[in-house]
């Protein structure tokens, strides 16, 4: 029998093979997640990452951070703006803006150490009020040796004066005052009388008057200030010593480091003249 007479599902049988392979098996999708403990630090670290969870306390942040930045720019922009100014200003401008700079820093300066002296007096006094009476007293007896309602004492000179033939003349212990208050005297009695601001002398016969006063030789000067001021004024050459020898008057002058004087003057009111504070 030939090829073509053969049955038709004998061809077709030849055609197919004898045993067709079974389709591989599609495997399936793992679902199942490891567990926490099996995950390396690297996949903890994005598993936390990602996705990203914003909590309501990360967005505040956020805006309050965004805000912060903007105030920085702003800022940032305000003092480009100065500096352009400033960049464009002439040199002759630029140096008297640095001069007024140093004119106030050094006046706020003195400002700031005069307040800080301030209260540190204050602070190292434990009763305001007491010190401020204190410092009260203190300026008045200061006030009152100057015009001479207080008694004083401290270092300084005796000059006397003796004249037997009445030649010294008011003018020449004038001259004595001047020099002395010109070499520092804080306090001068001539023969119990105080010498202040208004004194006048006058002759009077072969004598002398202080404010109206009479005094007679020997003139005795008690004077307080610094010794080694003093009596070195009254030496000088052609000065108060010379004048009155040239007078045949005997003049000695001795330092002393306590001079007593007691002479008072009693507090004469003003007749016009008024604190301007009232």
């Amino acid at each position: 029998m030939s090829n073509q007479d053969e049955q038709p599902e004998n061809r077709l049988r030849k055609e197919l093979p004898d045993e067709v392979p079974a389709p591989a098996p599609v495997p399936e999708p793992d679902t199942d997640e490891k567990p926490e403990a099996a995950l390396t630090g690297r996949q903890r670290l994005l598993k936390g990452l990602w996705p990203p969870r914003i909590t309501r306390a990360q967005l505040i942040v956020a805006v309050l951070l965004f805000g912060l930045g903007f105030g920085l720019a702003v800022q940032v922009a305000s003092y480009s703006d100065g500096d352009s100014a400033l960049r464009g200003a002439r040199q002759e401008d630029l140096v008297r803006i640095l001069d007024e700079l140093d004119d106030r820093t050094q006046r706020l300066e003195d400002e700031k150490q005069g307040l800080e002296k301030q209260r540190s007096e204050l602070q190292s006094s434990s009763d305001r009020a007491a010190e401020a009476r204190k410092q009260t007293a203190e300026k008045e007896r200061q006030l009152g040796i100057l015009a001479g309602t207080v008694a004083a004492q401290g270092p300084g000179i005796t000059m006397t004066i003796d004249d037997t033939k009445g030649a010294v003349k008011a003018d020449m212990l004038l001259d004595a005052i001047q020099e002395l208050r010109a070499a520092g005297a804080e306090a001068i009695q001539v023969n119990g009388v105080r010498v202040v601001a208004s004194t006048y002398l006058t002759d009077s016969g072969k004598s002398v008057s202080v404010d109206g006063n009479k005094i007679n030789a020997p003139y005795r000067f008690k004077v307080i200030g610094k010794p080694q001021d003093l009596e070195p004024a009254l030496n000088i050459p052609g000065g108060v010593v010379q004048t009155l020898e040239k007078e045949q008057a005997t003049v000695t002058v001795e330092r002393s480091t306590k001079i007593v004087v007691e002479a008072l003057r009693a507090v004469k009111r003003p007749d016009y003249a008024r604190s301007s504070s009232q």
